[in-house]
């Protein structure tokens, strides 16, 4: 006979692992810390499983744990929907806070305009912006991160995403630059580039359409932000290379750079909104992937 769920449970366990220490988790529910020691013992009965143990002076998730912490979130919202499920959701009295991961540019260029529409619609929530990782990682599949807006890429099978807009590459020079009014294929490689990278990486499309024309440019400096960049081709003979909606945050900063058209044929660039399908459903959430998303259609 299965053993029966206590949903007593289900909130304390979630709070334990948001928390990540019983000291945290009791201090949420209003609990001394040996009365919330005594429920993770029954939460340990009840799922066979020591779901936090102890590692130096920190508690950390078994294998277990980790697996039912991506259920919980889900859970607990259809809960809360079973309680009040005539509630209307209204961005007005939404206090939630929003973590969104992108890179530098898009922060600088189009959070803010993107903040005060979430401001004027959601006032009493909040967006923190992180910067993208040098590595791949589980943000969204573990909580830390809601959503992640970028170029395309292969994400995890269950990672679902939606396309905002597409973009081509263009490239900055200083003002005075000795290729500006004479941009060709080939004049691109008489001058040192700039590539950006948080990979590191030094090939590109550009270096695709170029090997086409039997053309190789010298990328001479890999940098892990396009503000970095910007500011040494301020003053130098590098070509920045850089996506056509990063120049929108430059020229609202008016910085002493002149944008080159690239005459090579080169593929766009897909920008999505990636989530974790556990959030697929929860209101919030759908309404700041909507909101986002008309974003992006109006300044189109």
């Amino acid at each position: 006979m299965p053993q029966k769920i206590d949903f007593n449970l289900i909130y304390a366990l979630n709070l334990l692992l948001e928390e990540g220490s019983v000291g945290g988790a009791a201090e949420k529910m209003n609990l001394s810390a040996p009365a919330m020691s005594r429920i993770l013992g029954r939460i340990r009965e009840q799922f066979n499983d020591p779901i936090l143990v102890r590692a130096g002076r920190k508690l950390v998730p078994t294998p277990r744990a980790l697996e039912l912490k991506e259920q919980l979130s889900h859970i607990i919202a259809q809960a809360e929907a079973l309680i009040d499920p005539d509630e209307l959701f209204n961005p007005k009295t939404l206090e939630r806070t929003f973590v969104i991961r992108a890179n530098d540019i898009f922060i600088g260029a189009l959070g803010g305009g993107l903040l005060e529409k979430l401001r004027e619609l959601a006032p009493q929530s909040r967006l923190v912006f992180i910067a993208e990782s040098d590595t791949e990682d589980d943000s969204l599949r573990s909580g830390k991160v809601d959503l992640v807006i970028g170029s395309s890429r292969d994400w995890h099978p269950e990672i679902k995403a939606q396309s905002l807009f597409t973009s081509t590459f263009q490239a900055l020079v200083r003002p005075g630059h000795p290729i500006i009014g004479q941009v060709t294929p080939e004049s691109l490689t008489h001058f040192p580039h700039i590539s950006v990278s948080r990979r590191g990486r030094t090939l590109g499309p550009i270096d695709d359409a170029l090997r086409d024309l039997q053309l190789q440019r010298n990328v001479v400096l890999t940098l892990p932000s396009f503000h970095s960049a910007m500011m040494l081709t301020m003053n130098s003979d590098y070509i920045l290379p850089l996506p056509r909606h990063v120049l929108q945050g430059v020229k609202s900063v008016n910085l002493p750079l002149v944008e080159i058209e690239l005459p090579l044929e080169l593929e766009s660039i897909f920008i999505v909104q990636a989530w974790h399908p556990r959030l697929d459903r929860d209101p919030a959430h759908q309404w700041l992937r909507q909101t986002i998303k008309q974003f992006f259609l109006e300044k189109e």
